[in-house]
């Protein structure tokens, strides 16, 4: 079983702690509903614990709460193939405008034999087709029933 977050105190004067704090409870909400592995269960409440111990002002708190978080996801999509709404699309997107985006400007140079422009022209083609294939991999973890119905904003 998945423990409660604490609420701390300050958090509803802070709008984007409050923001933080609250995806950070969705994110618990969607896994307590999720059949997980005993191992994935521990690590997240010791995660919560280092959140409930800490007496942390605004700023860390804030900090603290995405590192969490992030290390959460990042064993759920390891271990368990469980991942939250977009996460591949925004993986992806970095990932095609480095890999195919210039790549595909370079080559667009090299064949019209400019100057380095091209780059500039490949980059966002890259990450269009980075997009693609991200929701195509999201549409399929919809599918299989591995997808989170939460979205993380970064």
């Amino acid at each position: 079983m998945i423990i409660e977050l604490m609420e701390k105190n300050g958090i509803l004067e802070n709008v984007k702690l409050k923001r933080n704090y609250e995806q950070f409870q969705k994110l618990l909400s969607e896994l307590r509903k999720k059949e997980l592995p005993r191992d994935i269960i521990e690590f997240v409440n010791t995660n919560i614990n280092d959140i409930n111990a800490g007496t942390e002002e605004d700023k860390i708190l804030r900090k603290l709460l995405k590192q969490k978080e992030t290390l959460i996801i990042k064993l759920l999509e390891k271990k368990a193939k469980i991942v939250p709404k977009d996460h591949y699309k925004t993986l992806w997107l970095g990932v095609g405008m480095c890999v195919f985006g210039v790549p595909i400007g370079v080559f667009l140079e090299l064949i019209t034999k400019t100057d380095m422009g091209f780059i500039a022209i490949g980059i966002p083609i890259g990450m269009a087709i980075g997009m693609l294939v991200g929701s195509g991999m999201d549409k399929k973890a919809f599918k299989e029933g591995r997808q989170l119905d939460v979205k993380i904003k970064y």
